[in-house]
Protein backbone atom coordinates (compact mmCIF):
# COMPACT_ATOMS: atom_id res chain seq x y z
CA UNK A 1 0.00 0.00 0.00
CA UNK A 2 1.55 3.46 -0.85
CA UNK A 3 2.02 5.25 2.26
CA UNK A 4 -0.59 7.85 4.10
CA UNK A 5 1.55 11.14 3.24
CA UNK A 6 0.65 13.77 5.41
CA UNK A 7 -1.74 16.60 2.58
CA UNK A 8 0.20 19.82 4.79
CA UNK A 9 1.52 21.87 1.50
CA UNK A 10 5.35 21.82 1.40
CA UNK A 11 7.34 24.09 3.43
CA UNK A 12 8.58 27.45 2.30
CA UNK A 13 12.01 27.21 0.39
CA UNK A 14 15.23 29.33 0.14
CA UNK A 15 15.00 32.41 -1.67
CA UNK A 16 17.48 32.70 -4.69
CA UNK A 17 18.63 36.11 -5.44
CA UNK A 18 19.25 36.49 -9.19
CA UNK A 19 22.02 38.69 -10.37
CA UNK A 20 20.81 42.04 -11.35
CA UNK A 21 23.88 42.48 -14.20
CA UNK A 22 22.64 42.13 -17.40
CA UNK A 23 23.24 38.53 -18.02
CA UNK A 24 21.94 36.99 -15.57
CA UNK A 25 22.39 33.94 -12.86
CA UNK A 26 21.10 30.45 -14.32
CA UNK A 27 19.23 28.89 -11.46
CA UNK A 28 18.20 25.82 -12.79
CA UNK A 29 18.69 22.89 -10.42
CA UNK A 30 19.74 24.60 -7.61
CA UNK A 31 16.51 23.58 -5.51
CA UNK A 32 13.49 25.71 -6.27
CA UNK A 33 11.35 22.91 -7.79
CA UNK A 34 7.69 23.09 -9.62
CA UNK A 35 6.01 22.23 -6.65
CA UNK A 36 7.80 24.97 -3.57
CA UNK A 37 7.81 28.31 -3.29
CA UNK A 38 10.33 30.65 -4.43
CA UNK A 39 10.43 33.32 -1.95
CA UNK A 40 12.14 32.40 1.46
CA UNK A 41 10.83 32.49 5.01
CA UNK A 42 13.87 34.50 5.60
CA UNK A 43 12.43 37.18 4.10
CA UNK A 44 9.82 38.20 6.53
CA UNK A 45 9.44 41.36 7.30
CA UNK A 46 11.67 42.87 10.85
CA UNK A 47 10.15 41.60 14.04
CA UNK A 48 7.64 39.18 12.30
CA UNK A 49 8.74 35.52 11.92
CA UNK A 50 7.42 33.83 8.59
CA UNK A 51 6.06 31.20 10.71
CA UNK A 52 3.26 33.56 12.39
CA UNK A 53 1.05 33.49 9.06
CA UNK A 54 -1.20 36.88 9.09
CA UNK A 55 -5.02 36.14 7.99
CA UNK A 56 -7.11 38.79 5.38
CA UNK A 57 -5.73 40.50 2.58
CA UNK A 58 -6.52 40.85 -1.20
CA UNK A 59 -3.57 40.08 -3.26
CA UNK A 60 -3.25 41.17 -6.70
CA UNK A 61 -1.69 38.83 -9.23
CA UNK A 62 -0.59 40.66 -12.65
CA UNK A 63 -0.72 38.08 -15.66
CA UNK A 64 0.06 39.43 -19.34
CA UNK A 65 -2.91 37.49 -21.21
CA UNK A 66 -6.63 36.31 -19.94
CA UNK A 67 -8.22 33.32 -18.92
CA UNK A 68 -9.73 31.41 -22.05
CA UNK A 69 -12.62 29.58 -20.60
CA UNK A 70 -12.93 26.88 -23.58
CA UNK A 71 -9.05 25.78 -22.69
CA UNK A 72 -9.82 25.14 -19.22
CA UNK A 73 -8.92 21.23 -19.99
CA UNK A 74 -5.66 22.21 -21.98
CA UNK A 75 -2.09 22.98 -20.26
CA UNK A 76 -1.76 26.55 -21.47
CA UNK A 77 -0.62 29.86 -20.38
CA UNK A 78 -3.94 30.79 -19.29
CA UNK A 79 -3.91 27.77 -16.40
CA UNK A 80 -2.58 29.64 -13.47
CA UNK A 81 -5.80 29.91 -11.67
CA UNK A 82 -6.80 26.22 -12.08
CA UNK A 83 -5.63 25.34 -8.62
CA UNK A 84 -7.31 28.64 -6.42
CA UNK A 85 -10.23 27.02 -7.90
CA UNK A 86 -9.94 23.71 -8.14
CA UNK A 87 -8.06 20.27 -6.31
CA UNK A 88 -6.19 17.57 -8.20
CA UNK A 89 -6.04 14.12 -7.07
CA UNK A 90 -1.93 14.38 -5.97
CA UNK A 91 0.77 16.68 -6.40
CA UNK A 92 4.59 15.88 -7.03
CA UNK A 93 7.28 16.52 -4.30
CA UNK A 94 10.58 17.74 -5.22
CA UNK A 95 11.44 14.02 -6.47
CA UNK A 96 8.46 13.24 -8.65
CA UNK A 97 7.01 11.98 -5.92
CA UNK A 98 3.05 11.75 -5.41
CA UNK A 99 1.33 13.57 -2.32
CA UNK A 100 -2.02 13.67 -1.36
CA UNK A 101 -4.41 16.04 -2.21
CA UNK A 102 -8.16 14.93 -2.83
CA UNK A 103 -6.70 11.49 -2.74
CA UNK A 104 -5.45 10.24 0.45
CA UNK A 105 -3.79 7.11 -0.49
CA UNK A 106 -3.37 4.64 -3.52
CA UNK A 107 -2.41 1.06 -4.22
CA UNK A 108 -1.66 -0.35 -7.54
CA UNK A 109 -2.33 -4.02 -8.47
CA UNK A 110 0.75 -6.37 -9.11
CA UNK A 111 0.43 -6.33 -12.93
CA UNK A 112 -0.03 -2.67 -12.92
CA UNK A 113 -3.68 -3.01 -14.72
CA UNK A 114 -5.37 -1.36 -11.75
CA UNK A 115 -4.78 1.18 -9.03
CA UNK A 116 -7.20 1.88 -5.60
CA UNK A 117 -7.79 5.47 -4.16
CA UNK A 118 -8.62 6.19 -1.24
CA UNK A 119 -10.66 10.18 -1.40
CA UNK A 120 -11.09 12.71 0.86
CA UNK A 121 -13.83 12.69 3.19
CA UNK A 122 -16.05 15.92 4.27
CA UNK A 123 -15.06 17.65 1.08
CA UNK A 124 -17.40 19.29 -0.77
CA UNK A 125 -17.73 21.90 -4.10
CA UNK A 126 -18.22 25.57 -3.69
CA UNK A 127 -22.10 25.67 -4.03
CA UNK A 128 -22.34 22.41 -0.69
CA UNK A 129 -22.41 19.27 -3.00
CA UNK A 130 -19.61 16.15 -1.45
CA UNK A 131 -17.35 15.55 -3.36
CA UNK A 132 -17.10 11.82 -4.28
CA UNK A 133 -16.50 8.96 -6.37
CA UNK A 134 -18.40 9.91 -8.85
CA UNK A 135 -16.46 13.02 -9.31
CA UNK A 136 -13.25 11.50 -9.88
CA UNK A 137 -15.07 9.17 -12.67
CA UNK A 138 -16.36 12.26 -14.24
CA UNK A 139 -13.19 14.09 -14.35
CA UNK A 140 -11.44 10.98 -16.27
CA UNK A 141 -14.59 10.75 -18.59
CA UNK A 142 -14.29 14.44 -19.20
CA UNK A 143 -10.75 14.28 -20.15
CA UNK A 144 -11.25 11.36 -22.96
CA UNK A 145 -13.60 13.23 -24.46
CA UNK A 146 -11.67 14.93 -27.72
CA UNK A 147 -13.55 18.08 -27.45
CA UNK A 148 -11.43 18.97 -24.31
CA UNK A 149 -8.50 18.93 -26.18
CA UNK A 150 -6.53 17.77 -23.06
CA UNK A 151 -2.82 16.93 -23.53
CA UNK A 152 -3.21 13.94 -21.29
CA UNK A 153 -6.27 12.41 -22.89
CA UNK A 154 -4.02 9.52 -23.85
CA UNK A 155 -3.91 8.78 -20.23
CA UNK A 156 -7.26 9.35 -19.50
CA UNK A 157 -7.78 6.95 -22.11
CA UNK A 158 -5.71 4.45 -20.89
CA UNK A 159 -8.21 4.03 -17.85
CA UNK A 160 -10.65 1.30 -19.36
CA UNK A 161 -13.48 0.92 -16.18
CA UNK A 162 -14.11 1.63 -12.88
CA UNK A 163 -15.62 -0.28 -9.52
CA UNK A 164 -16.88 2.30 -6.82
CA UNK A 165 -16.52 0.95 -3.05
CA UNK A 166 -19.15 3.40 -1.50
CA UNK A 167 -18.24 7.35 -1.85
CA UNK A 168 -15.00 7.39 -0.96
CA UNK A 169 -13.12 4.30 -2.65
CA UNK A 170 -12.03 3.63 -6.17
CA UNK A 171 -10.49 1.37 -8.07
CA UNK A 172 -9.34 2.14 -11.84
CA UNK A 173 -8.59 -0.12 -14.48
CA UNK A 174 -6.03 0.33 -17.03
CA UNK A 175 -6.23 -1.48 -19.98
CA UNK A 176 -2.71 -1.19 -20.18
CA UNK A 177 0.02 -0.11 -17.59
CA UNK A 178 1.34 3.51 -17.78
CA UNK A 179 4.11 5.38 -15.89
CA UNK A 180 2.71 8.79 -15.95
CA UNK A 181 -0.59 8.16 -14.28
CA UNK A 182 0.05 10.38 -11.05
CA UNK A 183 0.91 13.09 -14.01
CA UNK A 184 -2.96 12.49 -15.07
CA UNK A 185 -3.44 13.00 -11.57
CA UNK A 186 -1.42 16.44 -10.74
CA UNK A 187 -2.88 17.49 -14.21
CA UNK A 188 -6.53 16.57 -13.89
CA UNK A 189 -9.02 19.54 -12.56
CA UNK A 190 -11.86 17.95 -10.45
CA UNK A 191 -14.42 20.22 -11.79
CA UNK A 192 -18.63 20.22 -10.91
CA UNK A 193 -20.09 17.33 -13.38
CA UNK A 194 -22.93 19.13 -13.14
CA UNK A 195 -22.24 22.16 -14.92
CA UNK A 196 -19.25 21.80 -16.73
CA UNK A 197 -20.73 23.44 -20.10
CA UNK A 198 -21.23 26.69 -17.86
CA UNK A 199 -17.61 26.32 -16.86
CA UNK A 200 -15.97 26.20 -19.98
CA UNK A 201 -18.04 29.13 -21.47
CA UNK A 202 -17.13 31.21 -18.49
CA UNK A 203 -20.09 31.53 -16.61
CA UNK A 204 -20.06 29.19 -13.70
CA UNK A 205 -16.63 27.82 -11.79
CA UNK A 206 -17.83 25.55 -9.17
CA UNK A 207 -14.98 23.41 -7.53
CA UNK A 208 -13.65 22.67 -4.44
CA UNK A 209 -10.28 24.43 -4.05
CA UNK A 210 -9.24 27.69 -1.35
CA UNK A 211 -11.05 30.22 -3.41
CA UNK A 212 -14.28 31.13 -4.89
CA UNK A 213 -14.69 32.08 -8.42
CA UNK A 214 -16.87 36.06 -7.75
CA UNK A 215 -16.33 37.77 -11.41
CA UNK A 216 -14.76 36.95 -14.76
CA UNK A 217 -14.22 40.14 -17.10
CA UNK A 218 -12.70 39.18 -20.03
CA UNK A 219 -9.80 41.69 -21.05
CA UNK A 220 -9.38 42.42 -17.41
CA UNK A 221 -9.14 39.64 -15.30
CA UNK A 222 -10.70 37.22 -12.57
CA UNK A 223 -11.93 37.65 -8.77
CA UNK A 224 -11.96 35.45 -6.20
CA UNK A 225 -12.86 35.12 -2.30
CA UNK A 226 -12.30 33.07 0.15
CA UNK A 227 -13.55 29.86 0.30
CA UNK A 228 -15.12 29.39 4.33
CA UNK A 229 -16.11 25.67 3.78
CA UNK A 230 -12.40 24.90 2.64
CA UNK A 231 -11.64 20.96 3.54
CA UNK A 232 -8.17 22.24 4.56
CA UNK A 233 -8.49 23.60 8.08
CA UNK A 234 -7.65 27.59 8.45
CA UNK A 235 -7.00 27.90 5.18
CA UNK A 236 -6.26 30.14 2.89
CA UNK A 237 -5.03 32.96 4.75
CA UNK A 238 -6.08 35.42 2.19
CA UNK A 239 -9.62 36.88 2.09
CA UNK A 240 -9.12 37.55 -1.64
CA UNK A 241 -7.32 37.10 -4.84
CA UNK A 242 -7.41 39.34 -7.72
CA UNK A 243 -5.97 38.44 -11.34
CA UNK A 244 -5.57 41.93 -12.84
CA UNK A 245 -4.35 41.51 -17.32
CA UNK A 246 -1.47 43.88 -18.23
CA UNK A 247 -0.81 42.76 -21.78
CA UNK A 248 1.74 45.36 -21.78
CA UNK A 249 5.30 44.36 -20.25
CA UNK A 250 6.24 48.38 -19.45
CA UNK A 251 3.01 48.48 -17.37
CA UNK A 252 3.12 45.14 -15.53
CA UNK A 253 6.52 45.90 -14.54
CA UNK A 254 5.05 49.28 -12.88
CA UNK A 255 2.25 47.57 -11.16
CA UNK A 256 4.34 45.52 -9.06
CA UNK A 257 7.23 48.26 -8.49
CA UNK A 258 4.52 50.65 -7.30
CA UNK A 259 2.75 48.13 -5.36
CA UNK A 260 -0.67 47.75 -7.13
CA UNK A 261 0.65 43.99 -7.59
CA UNK A 262 2.51 41.57 -5.52
CA UNK A 263 3.10 38.44 -7.71
CA UNK A 264 3.43 38.06 -10.68
CA UNK A 265 5.06 35.11 -13.10
CA UNK A 266 4.68 36.92 -16.48
CA UNK A 267 7.93 40.04 -16.17
CA UNK A 268 10.04 39.42 -19.45
CA UNK A 269 13.58 37.86 -18.87
CA UNK A 270 15.45 41.30 -19.75
CA UNK A 271 13.35 43.16 -17.27
CA UNK A 272 14.02 41.04 -14.33
CA UNK A 273 17.65 42.96 -13.77
CA UNK A 274 14.95 46.01 -13.04
CA UNK A 275 13.41 43.94 -10.54
CA UNK A 276 16.21 43.32 -8.91
CA UNK A 277 17.31 46.72 -7.66
CA UNK A 278 13.27 47.19 -6.37
CA UNK A 279 13.82 47.46 -2.60
CA UNK A 280 9.93 45.56 -1.76
CA UNK A 281 10.09 42.96 -4.73
CA UNK A 282 11.93 39.99 -4.02
CA UNK A 283 13.19 37.18 -6.81
CA UNK A 284 13.22 33.45 -7.24
CA UNK A 285 13.13 30.84 -9.87
CA UNK A 286 11.77 27.44 -10.10
CA UNK A 287 14.51 24.49 -11.09
CA UNK A 288 11.88 22.79 -13.64
CA UNK A 289 11.53 25.84 -15.53
CA UNK A 290 8.45 27.57 -17.06
CA UNK A 291 8.63 25.28 -20.13
CA UNK A 292 10.82 25.85 -23.26
CA UNK A 293 10.87 27.83 -26.44
CA UNK A 294 11.20 26.01 -29.40
CA UNK A 295 10.92 26.86 -33.29
CA UNK A 296 7.67 24.35 -34.59
CA UNK A 297 8.53 23.00 -38.36
CA UNK A 298 5.59 21.69 -40.59
CA UNK A 299 7.15 18.80 -42.04
CA UNK A 300 4.60 19.03 -44.76
CA UNK A 301 5.48 22.42 -46.75
CA UNK A 302 8.25 21.86 -49.03
CA UNK A 303 11.28 21.64 -48.57
CA UNK A 304 10.58 21.23 -44.57
CA UNK A 305 10.00 17.49 -45.37
CA UNK A 306 13.18 17.02 -45.89
CA UNK A 307 14.99 16.92 -42.45
CA UNK A 308 18.31 18.22 -43.77
CA UNK A 309 17.05 21.63 -44.03
CA UNK A 310 15.35 20.88 -40.76
CA UNK A 311 18.56 20.13 -39.07
CA UNK A 312 19.92 23.60 -40.80
CA UNK A 313 17.35 25.28 -39.33
CA UNK A 314 18.40 23.66 -35.90
CA UNK A 315 21.87 24.87 -36.21
CA UNK A 316 21.28 28.19 -37.89
CA UNK A 317 19.62 29.95 -33.98
CA UNK A 318 21.88 30.92 -31.81
CA UNK A 319 20.03 29.96 -28.63
CA UNK A 320 22.83 31.75 -26.19
CA UNK A 321 21.93 35.01 -27.43
CA UNK A 322 18.45 34.39 -26.63
CA UNK A 323 18.68 32.86 -23.10
CA UNK A 324 21.02 36.34 -22.30
CA UNK A 325 19.31 38.85 -24.78
CA UNK A 326 15.61 37.92 -24.27
CA UNK A 327 15.42 36.34 -21.15
CA UNK A 328 18.26 38.07 -19.31
CA UNK A 329 19.71 35.10 -18.61
CA UNK A 330 17.16 33.29 -16.64
CA UNK A 331 17.20 29.42 -18.15
CA UNK A 332 18.98 27.50 -19.85
CA UNK A 333 20.04 27.11 -23.78
CA UNK A 334 19.24 23.87 -24.77
CA UNK A 335 18.80 21.58 -28.27
CA UNK A 336 15.93 19.06 -26.23
CA UNK A 337 13.23 19.83 -24.13
CA UNK A 338 14.81 18.87 -20.74
CA UNK A 339 15.12 20.89 -17.83
CA UNK A 340 18.11 19.34 -15.65
CA UNK A 341 15.17 18.41 -13.51
CA UNK A 342 14.00 15.72 -15.39
CA UNK A 343 15.61 12.23 -15.46
CA UNK A 344 15.89 12.51 -19.37
CA UNK A 345 17.94 15.34 -19.46
CA UNK A 346 22.00 15.00 -20.83
CA UNK A 347 24.37 17.55 -21.09
CA UNK A 348 25.33 15.71 -24.74
CA UNK A 349 21.47 16.59 -25.78
CA UNK A 350 21.28 19.88 -24.39
CA UNK A 351 24.66 21.11 -26.53
CA UNK A 352 23.81 18.55 -29.64
CA UNK A 353 22.94 21.60 -31.48
CA UNK A 354 25.03 25.21 -31.11
CA UNK A 355 25.06 28.09 -33.24
CA UNK A 356 27.03 26.95 -36.26
CA UNK A 357 25.24 29.28 -39.08
CA UNK A 358 28.34 27.46 -41.88
CA UNK A 359 27.62 24.65 -41.28
CA UNK A 360 24.08 25.51 -41.68
CA UNK A 361 24.41 27.20 -44.92
CA UNK A 362 26.32 23.75 -45.78
CA UNK A 363 23.48 21.75 -44.81
CA UNK A 364 21.04 23.79 -46.86
CA UNK A 365 23.20 24.04 -49.77
CA UNK A 366 23.12 19.95 -49.93
CA UNK A 367 20.01 19.96 -50.45
CA UNK A 368 19.63 22.14 -53.13
CA UNK A 369 18.56 25.36 -51.47
CA UNK A 370 20.50 28.76 -51.32
CA UNK A 371 17.30 31.07 -50.04
CA UNK A 372 14.07 29.86 -48.50
CA UNK A 373 11.15 32.59 -47.56
CA UNK A 374 9.34 31.13 -45.00
CA UNK A 375 6.59 32.96 -42.23
CA UNK A 376 6.63 32.33 -38.79
CA UNK A 377 3.41 32.61 -36.29
CA UNK A 378 4.56 33.94 -33.03
CA UNK A 379 2.44 35.22 -30.06
CA UNK A 380 1.64 39.06 -30.42
CA UNK A 381 3.43 39.47 -26.37
CA UNK A 382 6.56 41.51 -26.12
CA UNK A 383 8.93 38.51 -24.91
CA UNK A 384 7.17 36.21 -27.32
CA UNK A 385 7.64 38.85 -30.10
CA UNK A 386 11.29 39.21 -29.26
CA UNK A 387 12.37 35.68 -29.33
CA UNK A 388 10.40 35.55 -32.68
CA UNK A 389 12.74 38.59 -33.76
CA UNK A 390 15.46 36.90 -32.77
CA UNK A 391 14.89 34.09 -35.10
CA UNK A 392 14.26 36.18 -37.75
CA UNK A 393 17.58 37.47 -37.59
CA UNK A 394 19.77 34.23 -36.77
CA UNK A 395 18.10 31.95 -40.29
CA UNK A 396 18.41 35.48 -41.94
CA UNK A 397 22.05 35.00 -41.82
CA UNK A 398 21.86 31.61 -43.29
CA UNK A 399 19.91 32.42 -46.38
CA UNK A 400 16.17 31.66 -44.76
CA UNK A 401 14.04 34.90 -44.74
CA UNK A 402 11.25 35.19 -42.62
CA UNK A 403 8.31 36.91 -42.52
CA UNK A 404 6.68 37.35 -38.69
CA UNK A 405 3.01 36.49 -38.17
CA UNK A 406 1.68 37.64 -35.20
CA UNK A 407 -1.52 36.51 -33.42
CA UNK A 408 -3.13 35.95 -29.66
CA UNK A 409 -2.76 33.33 -27.30
CA UNK A 410 -6.10 31.77 -27.32
CA UNK A 411 -5.73 32.01 -31.28
CA UNK A 412 -2.48 30.41 -31.55
CA UNK A 413 -3.20 27.39 -29.08
CA UNK A 414 -6.05 26.45 -31.47
CA UNK A 415 -4.06 26.46 -33.98
CA UNK A 416 -1.35 24.15 -32.49
CA UNK A 417 -4.14 21.58 -31.53
CA UNK A 418 -5.58 21.93 -34.85
CA UNK A 419 -2.53 21.17 -36.45
CA UNK A 420 -2.93 24.39 -38.75
CA UNK A 421 0.04 26.30 -38.39
CA UNK A 422 2.10 28.06 -40.97
CA UNK A 423 5.85 26.70 -42.60
CA UNK A 424 7.05 27.62 -39.08
CA UNK A 425 6.14 29.43 -35.57
CA UNK A 426 7.35 29.61 -32.33
CA UNK A 427 5.98 29.31 -29.01
CA UNK A 428 6.30 27.71 -25.57
CA UNK A 429 6.19 23.70 -24.80
CA UNK A 430 5.64 22.39 -21.19
CA UNK A 431 5.25 18.44 -20.31
CA UNK A 432 9.01 17.68 -19.92
CA UNK A 433 8.82 18.67 -16.32
CA UNK A 434 6.86 15.97 -15.37
CA UNK A 435 7.50 11.92 -16.26
CA UNK A 436 9.59 12.62 -19.85
CA UNK A 437 7.16 9.50 -21.52
CA UNK A 438 3.93 12.16 -21.56
CA UNK A 439 6.08 14.75 -23.56
CA UNK A 440 5.53 12.28 -26.17
CA UNK A 441 2.18 11.00 -25.76
CA UNK A 442 0.91 14.36 -24.37
CA UNK A 443 2.29 17.57 -25.68
CA UNK A 444 0.71 18.98 -28.89
CA UNK A 445 3.91 19.61 -30.62
CA UNK A 446 5.29 16.03 -29.51
CA UNK A 447 2.58 13.91 -29.77
CA UNK A 448 3.40 10.53 -31.51
CA UNK A 449 -0.39 10.08 -32.82
CA UNK A 450 -0.64 13.62 -33.56
CA UNK A 451 1.49 15.90 -33.54
CA UNK A 452 1.49 20.01 -34.62
CA UNK A 453 4.22 19.35 -37.12
CA UNK A 454 2.55 16.41 -38.79
CA UNK A 455 5.53 14.25 -38.45
CA UNK A 456 5.06 10.61 -38.76
CA UNK A 457 7.12 8.00 -37.73
CA UNK A 458 6.56 3.96 -36.99
CA UNK A 459 9.64 3.54 -35.00
CA UNK A 460 9.08 7.49 -33.38
CA UNK A 461 5.67 5.75 -32.25
CA UNK A 462 6.84 2.65 -30.95
CA UNK A 463 9.62 3.68 -28.87
CA UNK A 464 7.24 6.58 -27.35
CA UNK A 465 4.53 3.89 -26.28
CA UNK A 466 7.53 1.38 -25.24
CA UNK A 467 8.53 4.11 -22.94
CA UNK A 468 4.99 5.07 -21.70
CA UNK A 469 3.96 1.11 -21.37
CA UNK A 470 7.64 0.67 -18.97
CA UNK A 471 8.64 0.73 -15.67
CA UNK A 472 9.42 4.79 -15.08
CA UNK A 473 12.90 3.57 -13.54
CA UNK A 474 15.71 1.05 -14.60
CA UNK A 475 17.90 0.89 -17.19
CA UNK A 476 15.54 0.20 -20.08
CA UNK A 477 13.65 3.44 -18.76
CA UNK A 478 16.71 5.06 -19.88
CA UNK A 479 17.54 3.44 -22.73
CA UNK A 480 14.34 4.75 -24.14
CA UNK A 481 14.24 8.08 -23.10
CA UNK A 482 17.68 8.28 -25.18
CA UNK A 483 15.94 7.46 -27.82
CA UNK A 484 13.36 9.25 -28.21
CA UNK A 485 15.89 12.12 -27.54
CA UNK A 486 17.96 10.79 -30.08
CA UNK A 487 14.96 11.19 -32.42
CA UNK A 488 13.71 14.38 -31.76
CA UNK A 489 17.09 15.53 -32.33
CA UNK A 490 17.57 14.19 -35.53
CA UNK A 491 14.38 14.29 -37.43
CA UNK A 492 14.28 18.15 -35.72
CA UNK A 493 10.72 18.92 -36.60
CA UNK A 494 10.49 20.51 -33.08
CA UNK A 495 13.54 22.41 -32.47
CA UNK A 496 13.82 23.34 -29.09
CA UNK A 497 15.55 26.54 -28.42
CA UNK A 498 15.75 27.87 -24.68
CA UNK A 499 14.25 25.83 -21.33
CA UNK A 500 12.47 29.59 -19.95
CA UNK A 501 13.75 30.24 -16.25
CA UNK A 502 10.30 29.85 -14.10
CA UNK A 503 10.63 33.08 -12.23
CA UNK A 504 8.14 34.74 -9.47
CA UNK A 505 8.40 38.34 -8.92
CA UNK A 506 7.09 39.13 -5.66
CA UNK A 507 6.36 41.56 -2.81
CA UNK A 508 8.56 41.10 -0.04
CA UNK A 509 5.71 40.86 2.22
CA UNK A 510 4.18 38.00 0.39
CA UNK A 511 4.60 34.29 1.94
CA UNK A 512 3.84 30.79 0.98
CA UNK A 513 2.94 31.13 -2.49
CA UNK A 514 3.57 27.67 -4.85
CA UNK A 515 3.11 26.27 -8.15
CA UNK A 516 2.42 22.54 -9.13
CA UNK A 517 4.70 20.65 -11.71
CA UNK A 518 1.87 22.25 -14.33
CA UNK A 519 2.10 26.02 -13.17
CA UNK A 520 -1.30 25.65 -11.51
CA UNK A 521 -0.79 28.30 -8.53
CA UNK A 522 -1.07 27.14 -5.19
CA UNK A 523 -2.29 29.64 -2.46
CA UNK A 524 -3.29 27.78 0.28
CA UNK A 525 -0.71 28.93 2.28
CA UNK A 526 -0.11 32.33 1.15
CA UNK A 527 -0.08 35.54 2.97
CA UNK A 528 0.95 38.92 3.18
CA UNK A 529 2.64 40.35 6.04
CA UNK A 530 2.07 43.69 7.30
Amino acid sequence: MTELYSSTPTALSRRTTLRAAGGGTLLLGLGLTGCRSAVSEAEAPAGKAATEPERGGTLTVAINSDFTPSLLFAQSGQSLQQRLIYNTLTRYDDQLKPQPELATSWEYAKDGRSITLKLRTGVTYHDGRPFTADDVIFAVKNLQNPVRASQLRATAAAVAGFEKHGDHELVLKLAHPVNNLFDLFEFMILTDRNSVEDAVTGKKLNGTGPFKLTKWSPGAGLGFIRNEKYWQPDRPYLDAVEFRVVPQADALLSSLRTGQSQLSFDVPGNNLATVATTPDLALGEYATGAGALYLGVNTTVAPLNDKTVRQALAWGIDRERILKQVLGGHGLASATPWPKSSPAFTEAGRTHYTYDPGKARELLKSAGHSRLDLPLLHLGLPGDTAVAEAIQYDLKQIGVQVTLQPTDPATAQKKLISQSMPALWTMGHGFAQVQPSTLAVSAYPFNEAKNTSKFRSAAYTKVVREAWTTPATGARANALRQQITDTLLDEAFIIDLVIRGSVQVSAKKLHGVTLNKFAYLNLDDAYLAG
